[in-house]
């Protein structure tokens, strides 16, 4: 199976999103994620853009490795990623997780998103 140019595309902008470097810039994630952003966390709790910003400019978790990355174009302005990370460190924890990108005033925005943390055997 190929590659699409939306797998890739989408899937870079994911990974951008892990990187501390972006991930601590409040300006760069407030320009990636949608006014309208909602993440269901893995604690069960819903947050918002002003929220997700705020947390991940103080966050320090290692990079992820991401598997079983896939993108489905729902259509040719609105996506469904879905992914599974894997956490480095000690405990090698595992989520899956989903994100809805928007394609809306000349770029890719981040709609929605939800990790959904898999128990350790």
């Amino acid at each position: 199976m190929s590659v699409r140019p939306i797998d890739t595309t989408i899937r870079k902008l994911e990974e951008q999103l892990m990187t501390p470097a972006f991930r601590n810039d409040p300006s760069l994630v407030s320009n990636l994620l949608a006014d309208d952003f909602v993440e269901f966390g893995s604690s069960g709790q819903v947050h918002g853009r002003r929220d997700v910003v705020a947390m991940l400019a103080v966050d320090s978790s290692p990079v992820p490795e991401v598997a079983d990355f896939r993108a489905i174009e729902l259509t040719p302005k609105l996506v469904i990623a879905t992914y599974r990370t894997i956490a480095a460190g000690e405990r090698s924890q595992q989520a899956l997780r989903s994100s809805i990108w928007r394609f809306a005033q000349g770029r890719w925005q981040l709609v929605f998103h939800q990790g959904t943390p898999i128990p350790s055997a």
